[in-house]
């Protein structure tokens, strides 16, 4: 078994839309990003990368690659999936966390869940997604940006 442990953190900007999970939730702001800045995917992402020894995010989807602009970071998510499958790795559990001090992300933690066990070809109980604020402190806090973490463990096929 291996585990990995990813952080990620985007700026909140006007005039994009907010996808967090792999669904798009309604806000004013959305994060800023070379892809959709997904950032609870992002954090997931690195921990399944991490978790098999494969380096990051950054690695294998730079921004300075423009097939990767704007792109849903649900479709990256599948090609990290697809990386550890052929060094023989299934994903036994993801649990994750997403710090931000708005929009209340309680309402939409289900559905989440719902898209992240589908891209990871796992169960729903296999799938933890939880939200919390900083009280008002720091970046999330000021509502400046959102930032995520998460940790996976990996088992071999």
């Amino acid at each position: 078994m291996r585990i990995g442990h990813g952080y990620d953190a985007h700026r909140l900007v006007a005039g994009r839309a907010l996808y967090i999970g792999g669904i798009e939730i309604p806000h004013e702001k959305g994060l800023l990003g070379h892809s959709d800045a997904d950032v609870l995917l992002h954090a997931l992402m690195d921990a399944i990368l991490g978790a098999a020894a494969l380096g990051d995010i950054g690695t294998h989807f730079p921004p300075s690659d423009m097939n990767y602009k704007g792109i849903r970071s649900t479709r990256l998510l599948k090609r990290v999936m697809e990386l550890i499958g052929e060094k023989g790795y299934k994903i036994c559990n993801v649990d994750m966390t997403v710090i931000a001090q708005k929009p209340k992300l309680s309402p939409y933690i289900e559905s989440m869940r719902q898209c992240i066990a589908e891209h990871l070809q796992v169960g729903l109980d296999a799938v933890s997604v939880k939200a919390t604020t900083t009280e008002g402190m720091g970046f999330t806090g000021r509502e400046e940006g959102i930032a995520a973490v998460a940790v996976c463990l990996l088992d071999q096929k």
